[in-house]
């Protein structure tokens, strides 16, 4: 799964060159960026490059570059917005075994990398303070 942080520094220090054009998987841009490297055109449209990248959603540049992760996980979802777990106080119905799978199923959206270690921390504590 491509990073778009990791592309923007990718554009911003090596992308005269065309490096953030093979991590992106547009070989054929990053051929010709190498071999106009020279001319320092490569150089002008990086400097677009980075500026098209910084200003472009997560979920924008999921959907470019990453189409092959997003079709194959059925998990990821299109607004690249993490699935809402049930957080509410929890009742004498629910029982042990569900807040864990409750939590399960959290830690592993932040392993598959759907949400940043913030968002994690942060509704693991709403549900733990819940419990």
């Amino acid at each position: 799964m491509k990073n778009k942080y990791l592309a923007l520094l990718l554009t911003f220090f090596l992308g005269g060159l065309g490096i953030h054009k093979f991590y992106l998987e547009e070989k054929i841009a990053g051929i010709l960026y190498l071999l106009f490297s020279w001319t320092f055109i490569p150089y002008v449209l990086a400097v677009l490059d980075f500026i098209g990248i910084l200003t472009m959603s997560e979920s924008s540049f999921d959907q470019k570059y990453n189409f092959k992760f997003v079709q194959g996980n059925s998990n990821y979802l299109q607004a690249n917005t993490a699935p809402k777990i049930n957080i509410n106080k929890s009742t004498n119905n629910t029982s042990t075994k569900d807040h864990i799978t409750a939590l399960k199923d959290l830690k592993q959206l932040h392993d598959e990398g759907i949400i940043t270690p913030q968002e994690y921390e942060e509704k693991r504590r709403k549900f733990l303070d819940l419990l």
